[in-house]
C-alpha cells in the first residue's frame, strides 16, 4: 500500500487520483446496494433467514421474524406476495407489524424458475406456500396448529388455492384478492385505467370483450382462465378479506361480493375495506396516487392507510386465541366500472378471430398484389386499391394497438381528445373511410361489370366479401360505436 501511494503522487496528477479515489469509495460503498431480498444478505435483528423446499423441489429462500419479546405459542403466518418478481423485502413492513403483535412471520423471495411475465403457474406457487408454512410450524415458539397465509393481489389467488389443499393451514388473510378470472381482472383494472385518463368511449369494452380472448384463449396472457371458486368453496378456515376502497387493480365491490357469496363454509368470514386505501393498504386519493414515502427500503411506496395493519393483526390475534368474530361485511365503496366476461360465443372465440383476421389479410394482400400485376383491368381499379389498402392498416393498426394496451398495461393509450384517445379516433374515422371507398368501389363495379373480364371481376368480389367481412369484424371490435 506504501508503494502505490508513492507511485501515485510520483506519476499521477490530482485528476486521476480524485477519479481512483472515487472508484475506491464507490468499491467501499457498493456492499448496501445489493438486490433486496438476496439470499445472501444479512437478516436484520429479530429475523433469521431460512430456506425451505417448494413446489417441484425448489428451494427458496425466506425470513422469519419473530417477536421483539418471543415467548412459546405464538401464532405464525406466511406471506404470499403479489405479481412480479416478488423479493421478501416488500413484505417486510407488514412483516413487522405481525411480529410487533405477537405473530411470528415468515416472508420469502418469490421463485424465478417457472416464474415470468409470460408463464405462471398458480399450483406450483401454491405449493411454494405451502414449503414456507412447513417451514414455520417447525420453527421453534410457533404454535404448529395455528399457522396462517396471507395472500395480497395475485397471492389472493394463490393462498386461497395452498389453503384448500392443506389442513395445517389455520386461517387466511387476503388483501386485495380477485373475486375473477385474471383476465377478467386485468380488463377491469385496463378500463379504470382509461376511465381515469379520461376515455368514456367503447374502448375498454372491446379491450374487456373480444381482445381479451384473442390475447387469453392464444395462452400470451398467463393464467387468463384460472377460476378462484373452487379453492373459495373448499376453505373451512377463518377468512379476513381486506380491500382498499379505492382500489383500482381489482373490482373491490364485486370481488367482494364473490367472496361472501362463496365462502359459505368458512365458520368466520369478515370482509372489511380500508378507507382511503389503494390496491395495496397504502394511502391514496384517487387509487393511482400513493402518499407519503416508502416506510422501508425496497418497500413499495406511500404510508399505510389507518386501520389496515391493526385490522390484521387484531383479527389473527382473536382467531389464534379461539375466538374468531362473527361473519361481517363492510359496506361495499361504490364501483365507477363494472367488470366485463370476456365471453364465451363462438364468433369471438381466438380460434374464430384468427382464421378471420388471416383470412382478411391473405384478401386485401392478394388483390393488391393481382392488382398491381394486372394493367389490363380497370374496373374500379384505384379505389378497389384503396379499399383493400384502409381495410389492411386498419385490421393490421385495430389489433396491434388493443392488444398492446393489453400487454402494457395501458401505456400504449397515448393522448385523449374528445373523451377517447387519439390512436382510437384515428382509427375509427380509418374505418369510416374504408366503408366510403367500399360503397365507391363496389359502385364502381356493378357500372363496368359489362365491359371487364372474368378474372378482374371474381377478384374484385372476392375482395368486396372480405370487405363485408372486415364489416362485421369492425363492428366487434366497437370501430363504429359512439
Amino acid at each position: 500500500m506504501h508503494n502505490t501511494r508513492s507511485l501515485s503522487r510520483k506519476t499521477l496528477g490530482w485528476l486521476p487520483r480524485l477519479a481512483l479515489t472515487l472508484l475506491l469509495a464507490l468499491l467501499i460503498l457498493a456492499p448496501p446496494f445489493l438486490p433486496a431480498g438476496s439470499a445472501d444478505a444479512a437478516p436484520a435483528p429479530g429475523a433469521t433467514d431460512v430456506t425451505f423446499t417448494g413446489g417441484n423441489g425448489l428451494t427458496l429462500h425466506g425470513t422469519v421474524i419473530a417477536p421483539a419479546a418471543p415467548h412459546s405459542d405464538t401464532p405464525g403466518i406466511v406471506l404470499v406476495g403479489g405479481s412480479g418478481p416478488g423479493p421478501r423485502a416488500e413484505y417486510r413492513a407488514e412483516a413487522d407489524a405481525f411480529a410487533a403483535a405477537g405473530i411470528t412471520t415468515l416472508i420469502y423471495d418469490k421463485r424465478t424458475t417457472g416464474y415470468s411475465h409470460t408463464h405462471r403457474d398458480f399450483s406450483l406457487l401454491a405449493d411454494d406456500a405451502l414449503g414456507a408454512v412447513e417451514n414455520l410450524r417447525r420453527t421453534p415458539g410457533v404454535r404448529a396448529d395455528q399457522v396462517g397465509l396471507w395472500g395480497f393481489s395475485e397471492g389472493g389467488w394463490v393462498a386461497p388455492l395452498a389453503a384448500s389443499r392443506s389442513g395445517d393451514v389455520a386461517f387466511l388473510v387476503t388483501l386485495g384478492a380477485p373475486g375473477f378470472t385474471p383476465l377478467r381482472t386485468q380488463t377491469w383494472s385496463l378500463a379504470e385505467t382509461l376511465r381515469h385518463r379520461g376515455d368514456t368511449g367503447p374502448l375498454a369494452g372491446d379491450v374487456a370483450g373480444p381482445a381479451a380472448r384473442l390475447i387469453g384463449e392464444t395462452g400470451v396472457f398467463p393464467e387468463a382462465a384460472f377460476d378462484p371458486l373452487p379453492a373459495l368453496r373448499a376453505l373451512r378456515i377463518p377468512v379476513l378479506a381486506l380491500w382498499g376502497d379505492h382500489d383500482v387493480q381489482v373490482p373491490p365491490a364485486e370481488s367482494a361480493a364473490v367472496l361472501r357469496n362463496t365462502l359459505t363454509a368458512s365458520p368466520s368470514v369478515t370482509i372489511r375495506f380500508i378507507t382511503g386505501g389503494a390496491h395495496g393498504g397504502r394511502m391514496t386519493g384517487d387509487g393511482f396516487d400513493r402518499l407519503g414515502v416508502a416506510p422501508d427500503p425496497g418497500a413499495p411506496p406511500g404510508a399505510f392507510a389507518p386501520g389496515y395493519l391493526d385490522t390484521m393483526t387484531t383479527w389473527v390475534n382473536q382467531v389464534a386465541a379461539g375466538a374468531p368474530p362473527a361473519s361481517t361485511a363492510d359496506r361495499p365503496p361504490v364501483q365507477h366500472v363494472s367488470s366485463i366476461d370476456p365471453g364465451h360465443g363462438w364468433w369471438t372465440s381466438a380460434r374464430t378471430q384468427s382464421i378471420v383476421l388471416a383470412a382478411l389479410v391473405l384478401a386485401f394482400l392478394g388483390y393488391l398484389l393481382m392488382s398491381f400485376g394486372d394493367r389490363r383491368s380497370r374496373i374500379a381499379r384505384w379505389s378497389a386499391r384503396l379499399l383493400a389498402v384502409s381495410g389492411l392498416i386498419s385490421l393490421v393498426a385495430t389489433v396491434g394497438y388493443v392488444e398492446s394496451i393489453l400487454a402494457t398495461d395501458a401505456q400504449t393509450v397515448g393522448p385523449m381528445a374528445a373523451s377517447r384517445p387519439v390512436v382510437w379516433l384515428i382509427l375509427q374515422l380509418l374505418a369510416l373511410i374504408t366503408v366510403a371507398l367500399l360503397a365507391v368501389t363496389a359502385t364502381s363495379a356493378v357500372r363496368g361489370r359489362g365491359s371487364a373480364a372474368a378474372v378482374p371481376r371474381i377478384r374484385l368480389g372476392v375482395l368486396l366479401i372480405a370487405v363485408c367481412a372486415w364489416v362485421a369484424w369492425a363492428i366487434t371490435w366497437g370501430l363504429f360505436a359512439l
